[in-house]
């Protein structure tokens, strides 16, 4: 197949996939707990401030009792917590906690290494078409 017949859907799958194969390993063997390609994807989905659940579980593409479950594994791993939500009677934010923030900050430099190892020209035109293009803007 040429690489015009491979939808462009499918190559920017594929290359996110690489990406997290090569975070979830590199954070296991900085000593971080192995996460699941889920579990690294809730984080790239939570606001600074908090994210409601309900958000989280629309932006995952998952229903609200697996986001939960989801949150609860990572909860107990003390990468997250779940705080009320001051704007909201009764309602709840998820937040990273500082060990989650540093496992994120963790991730953000594999994730920059892997990207300078990679040919910087096609880096670069990547990012600027993908910039241009403005996909996924609305956070979900």
């Amino acid at each position: 197949m040429t690489d015009d017949a491979v939808p462009l859907a499918l190559l920017l799958l594929r290359a996110s996939r690489w990406f997290d194969r090569r975070v979830i390993e590199e954070l296991e063997r900085r000593g971080w707990p192995r996460l699941t390609s889920a579990q690294t994807l809730a984080f790239a989905h939570l606001d600074d401030d908090g994210t409601p659940p309900a958000e989280l579980a629309r932006r995952l593409g998952t229903t609200r009792q697996s986001t939960s479950d989801l949150v609860a594994v990572l909860v107990r791993l003390g990468l997250l917590e779940v705080r009320d939500d001051p704007g909201r009677a009764r309602g709840r934010l998820v937040h990273l906690t500082a060990r989650g923030r540093d496992l994120a900050a963790d991730a953000r430099e594999v994730l920059l290494a892997d990207e300078r190892d990679l040919p910087a020209v096609e880096v670069a035109a990547v990012r600027r078409a993908l910039t241009r293009l403005a996909l996924g803007d609305d956070a979900g």
